[in-house]
């Protein structure tokens, strides 16, 4: 569900390089490895192994460098928030799948549009201009470094053409460099990935990159799996398992039914608040969501739910991402947000609806909603025809479609987070977030109040459409800069929503009125798959591998949903292969019924979460997980 590597140019041109290696010969390696053996010989530049993990913004700074990329301060601060404490390898691959390196095309592209005089050169007023008042935009120290380089400017002109050649030519060097060293390396030289494993165990190979239990990443499980007609992959015929452990669960047809989710008789007398929020699938599959904070002022019995939240308009035509899966884990707050503690999550079902209810001190807890990924995927159906956003009439004048109008009135809907029909700041700044990378300052807000429709200093829906209009005037027309948005928000090019599913959260207190607010957006890294693997080892079967005590395979069976989790107590680090090829109706959240996960020493992981193809009929859960030699 990645994005093809074969986009990566910088990367793809190190092919040569890597082919002559003994074992690339016999096993010839995919665009997928050779994207992740780039990745593997940046980060070990400035790591000594893939399993430590980047604790500054200079460390990131670093590596993305050695990858050929030539990060700004901007791009690093989107990566590296003031929440960030540590991002791992398979982060760091994640980045580089975004930050695709610029071709030297592109960049020749972006200069000629200030090059007034067609000589190739850009006079440093008017550079100045371009990189901090457009696009990704630059401080003054970056520019003038860039000013200050002797070989590309004279007479207060920027020779943009000699830049680029530079530019381009001083990345490959940075990524050709970082290649020979691993190659130097006879050790890490063996450890290609995806190849074979030939020799003794204590040969000890670099760490695979670990497939993030937040993201449905096929193309990392393709390089332990076999997709063809053969059952055999690269990892089975390579390798052997020391040992295997199986769990088998037979679950009847509309099983959910066991765990009914029912309302306390006294609800409607109970103080009530609710919150918006969406999950949205990135190009690397990773899932995201609104997480929040809430405030409990007394002890009280509460009551908690959330659900995709519906759009359509259409009688008996509900929004199709209605049976995408959703749930709500709840964690104390003590003393601080690092220290939070795993109260509860929201596990009874009533249809599409997921609660709980139980007692709550007063205190502030977070709210960190999830959904299992096994139906919120990559879309692969093709679209043949382009929605039309804007056209004019007789006179010239620009306007937005019916269509188009529609689909703005639905993302008012879910970015309206608070339900009260209009947009606070706060609330534009998640939609800015997410489609620019940008926020709003007060002086952008005041100014936006000033000229479109508003309400109690709120953006009212109207002022939303005439906001996007004004975008598409400002474009002449030209739908580019809203299709950007529209994709970033999940829609594809029949305005169909998706890639992403809103969804809406109710709290019920019988004692106090709750307070929510939404504070950040984040994927299931962090406290999300902390939460998520201590529930599975308070609830769920634990077995042990055989001979191998400190291996254990945890899995939770939900009426809804089975997740398992590895726990690795060893000091070092273990593969797992995975097989559910046996399993019965069932799809899992990583996409292949055979792949393979590498779990850190002293940690836990979340393995996959398997659901039903069909709820309507009988599903069986049989999987083995095996340890490899």
């Amino acid at each position: 569900m990645a994005t093809s590597p074969g986009s990566d140019a910088a990367f793809s041109t190190q092919k040569s390089t890597l082919s002559e290696s003994p074992q690339t010969k016999k096993f010839p390696l995919t665009e997928e490895e050779i994207f992740y053996m780039n990745c593997r010989a940046a980060y070990l530049t400035v790591f000594k192994s893939s399993l430590e993990h980047i604790i500054s913004k200079e460390q990131l700074y670093l590596a993305l460098q050695h990858a050929g990329r030539n990060p700004s301060q901007k791009t690093i601060n989107k990566y590296w928030t003031p929440q960030t404490v540590k991002l791992n390898f398979d982060d760091f691959c994640i980045i580089l799948r975004k930050e695709k390196p610029t071709s030297k095309a592109e960049l020749l592209k972006s200069f000629k549009q200030l090059d007034v005089n067609d000589d190739g050169c850009i006079l440093h007023t008017d550079l100045y201009k371009l990189l901090t008042k457009r696009g990704e935009k630059m401080t003054r120290e970056e520019v003038n470094a860039i000013i200050n380089l002797a070989d590309v400017n004279a007479d207060g002109k920027f020779d943009y053409i000699k830049f680029c050649k530079l530019y381009v030519t001083t990345n490959e060097k940075c990524l050709k460099t970082t290649l020979e060293k691993l190659e130097v390396d006879s050790k890490l030289k063996r450890q290609q990935f995806g190849s074979h494993m030939e020799g003794p165990p204590e040969w000890d190979p670099s760490p695979i990159p670990k497939p993030s239990p937040r993201i449905t990443r096929k193309t990392d499980q393709e390089t332990f799996s076999n997709k063809g007609d053969t059952k055999n992959s690269l990892l089975a015929t390579g390798r052997k398992f020391k040992t295997s452990v199986s769990f088998t669960f037979t679950m009847g047809a509309n099983s959910n039914q066991n765990s009914k989710l029912t309302e306390p008789d006294s609800l409607k007398e109970w103080q009530c608040i609710q919150s918006k929020g969406c999950f949205f699938l990135e190009e690397d599959g990773e899932i995201i969501s609104h997480h929040y904070r809430m405030q409990i002022a007394q002890r009280s019995i509460v009551y908690v739910t959330i659900k995709p939240l519906n759009l359509s308009q259409v009688e008996g035509k509900p929004s199709p991402w209605l049976s995408v899966d959703t749930a709500l884990y709840i964690l104390k707050e003590n003393e601080s947000q690092a220290n939070l503690q795993l109260i509860c999550f929201t596990e009874l079902r009533n249809r599409e609806v997921f609660g709980w209810t139980g007692e709550l001190g007063p205190g502030i807890y977070w709210l960190i909603p999830s959904t299992t990924g096994c139906r919120l995927r990559k879309e692969i159906k093709p679209i043949t025809e382009e929605a039309q956003l804007v056209y004019r009439d007789e006179t010239g004048e620009l306007f937005l479609t019916k269509e188009f109008r529609s689909t703005l009135s639905d993302i008012f809907e879910v970015i309206d987070l608070d339900g009260n029909g209009l947009l606070s700041l706060e609330e534009y700044n998640f939609f800015e977030l997410r489609t620019s990378g940008e926020k709003c300052d007060e002086d952008a807000w005041a100014v936006c109040r000033e000229n479109f429709r508003t309400k109690k200093n709120e953006l009212t829906r109207q002022g939303f459409m005439d906001l996007n209009l004004m975008e598409a005037n400002d474009r002449e027309g030209d739908p580019r800069d809203l299709w950007v948005t529209l994709h970033s928000m999940g829609y594809n090019k029949a305005l169909e929503l998706t890639e992403a599913c809103p969804f809406i959260i109710d709290i019920y207190a019988d004692k106090c009125k709750p307070r929510i607010k939404a504070v950040h957006m984040e994927g299931c890294s962090g406290q999300l798959e902390k939460a998520i693997c201590k529930s599975v080892l308070n609830k769920g079967d634990a077995k042990v591998m055989d001979g191998y005590e400190n291996i254990i395979v945890h899995t939770y069976k939900h009426d809804t949903w089975i997740t398992s989790v590895i726990e690795n107590k060893s000091d070092n680090k273990v593969i797992i292969h995975i097989n559910n090829e046996l399993s019965k109706n069932c799809m899992n959240s990583r996409g292949l019924n055979i792949f393979a996960v590498e779990v850190a020493p002293k940690s836990t992981m979340v393995c996959q979460h398997v659901m039903p193809l069909n709820e309507q009929q009988e599903w069986i859960y049989y999987c083995v997980y095996s340890l490899i030699s």
